[in-house]
């Protein structure tokens, strides 16, 4: 009932005069009282027809009332060992503590999982937290953003325009290929550091490929974004840090508390931005050369169309400066931090790096082909897939329901009242976790030996595990997670990593340091591998040339 429903109506005026003596008469306490009790109210509300519509799981207990599960995950070097345990005593499905009271569903069922990422644009949104770094890019847009931002950068990743920028990450490649050739020349050791030589080829390689920009960090000039991306590795997150990330979901607003790590993002953040800025800035002036009907296909030709007048897929200056980070961010690090990984499994298992070169042995006078590096070369391949299975750079992928959703499972699972259902209900504002890391290693899906490094289990696509076949994606991977959300750049960061470790493999022989060296996983940008008991995120090697 509202407040005019009371007045009656054949005295308007005493309607107006009583209206506004009620209005004139509330104090600023009075109205910070009613607005917080009705912000309690919706609040209840909401909990309320959670708790009526929701599927009840099981899960484990909360341990801190206030960060709930998500500190342990935080801490941990391996989360996907940690969702792994719970899905073994909880279920595929399960209720996971989370921030102030609340909880979020982790999905370890392969139905699950490929309905949730079918409808990561439509009924699952990136967090505010998510969209610090990236802003309104691909992979933080949802609906109509998302399809006329993605659709406007397909065709840059085409199979065509990475077939011609191909050479480039073997022009990349070989400079490493001089460049350690001479060091081992001068030096008495043949240890080298290998990590930031991987992030150098990497940032040199998106900036020509995609942005017809040299970095020049192979040749030893200095770049203001490999220089924060280096400081993020001698950076380890502090509690206050640590903290805003846990909160973060429920409180996007303590991302802002001061500390080091957040002072190292603002800090890439404004180089990520002075460099896109510089990229528009001067293919502008060059367009302006262009002949008519000529169009440059390249990731920073199609950015530059989407800003014409009148163009059918518009972006908005903020839309264009917000992919260009997202492509350095992901061209940088996620290819530098998989090359790592790749190099240090290979030192640590020579059998499979002496197999790999022996495939390759058969290219001495010339690189292989883009053909071939995509199709022709399974034992590279495999290589390549087990790296990203064991060592994917983004661990798990956290999303909002938009709306409710009814999601279907493989297999029945039995929730908290006893009931046996083959689909659990997820309200609007709830927290979905798919843990990447999990679906990629666990037992269940990989068998015995799914932590180990084993490329052959990839040289017979029949040989693979009955269940890791039940996983949508790459090859079984969601390393390049699945559905329209899809890494938009996979064939081109899979041609690179190919090439690249195609030719130091052929050049180079790689073994640790020495006897007693272990890796283990260290805490970026994103996990990067480092020698247990380093301060550094260094990944030392011995090299000898061939």
């Amino acid at each position: 009932m509202s407040i005019m429903s009371i007045i009656p109506e054949q005295h308007p005026d005493i309607s107006v005069e009583l209206l506004r003596d009620v209005v004139s008469n509330l104090r600023a306490l009075d109205v910070a009282a009613i607005s917080l009790g009705v912000w309690l109210l919706l609040k209840a509300a909401r909990v309320a027809r959670r708790r009526v519509v929701a599927t009840k799981l099981h899960g484990p207990p909360r341990t801190n009332l206030l960060l709930g599960e998500g500190y342990k995950i935080n801490e941990s070097n391996d989360p996907g060992s940690l969702y792994e345990a719970w899905e073994k005593e909880y279920g595929s499905v399960y209720s996971l503590p989370s921030t102030i009271g609340m909880s979020k569903i982790v999905l370890c069922d392969s139905k699950a999982v490929q309905h949730f990422y079918k409808f990561e644009t439509s009924r699952y949104e990136r967090p505010e937290v998510g969209k610090f770094l990236v802003g309104k890019s691909v992979v933080t847009e949802v609906k109509e953003p998302h399809n006329r931002q993605r659709k406007a950068m397909t065709p840059a990743f085409s199979n065509a325009a990475i077939r011609n920028v191909t050479s480039t990450f073997y022009d990349s490649a070989y400079k490493v290929v001089d460049a350690w050739s001479s060091i081992l020349e001068s030096s008495r050791e043949n240890v080298i550091e290998v990590q930031g030589w991987m992030s150098r080829v990497s940032l040199d390689s998106i900036g020509i490929a995609g942005f017809s920009h040299n970095f020049g960090t192979l040749e030893g000039k200095h770049s203001d974004v490999a220089a924060v991306f280096d400081k993020f590795s001698s950076n380890s997150p502090s509690i206050i840090f640590k903290l805003g990330l846990t909160l973060g979901l429920l409180f996007p607003s303590l991302m802002k508390l001061p500390s080091s790590r957040m002072q190292l993002t603002r800090e890439l953040n404004e180089a990520l931005g002075g460099a896109a800025n510089n990229f528009m800035d001067r293919m502008r002036n060059e367009k302006l050369g262009l002949t008519p009907g000529q169009e440059d296909k390249s990731v920073i030709g199609l950015l530059v169309k989407s800003q014409s007048p009148g163009a059918e897929l518009y972006m908005s200056e903020e839309e264009v400066l917000s992919q260009i980070k997202l492509l350095l961010v992901a061209g940088y690090e996620t290819t530098s931090v998989s090359l790592s990984w790749a190099l240090a499994e290979l030192s640590l298992h020579k059998h499979s790096q002496d197999r790999l070169r022996e495939e390759l042995s058969q290219f001495t006078t010339r690189d292989p082909t883009y053909e071939q590096l995509t199709h022709g070369l399974p034992y590279l391949d495999a290589v390549v897939l087990e790296t990203l299975r064991l060592h994917g750079p983004v661990p798990a992928t956290a999303r909002i329901a938009t709306e409710d959703d009814a999601i279907p499972l493989s297999e029945p699972i039995k929730d908290r009242s006893g009931k046996y259902v083959d689909h659990i209900v997820v309200p609007k504002d709830t927290q979905v976790t798919v843990s990447i890391a999990y679906m990629n290693r666990s037992e269940k899906y990989w068998g015995p030996d799914a932590k180990l490094f084993n490329p052959e289990r990839w040289l017979n696509p029949g040989g693979l595990e009955t269940r890791a076949r039940e996983i949508q994606g790459h090859k079984h991977l969601l390393t390049f997670i699945d559905g329209p959300r899809t890494c938009l750049g996979k064939a081109f960061a899979l041609a690179e990593f190919k090439a690249v470790l195609s030719t130091l493999v052929r050049n180079f022989e790689f073994d640790m340091r020495d006897a007693k060296a272990q890796i283990e996983i260290a805490r970026g940008l994103l996990p990067r591998p480092r020698v247990v008991g380093e301060g550094k995120v260094d990944l030392p090697l011995r090299v000898t040339r061939l």
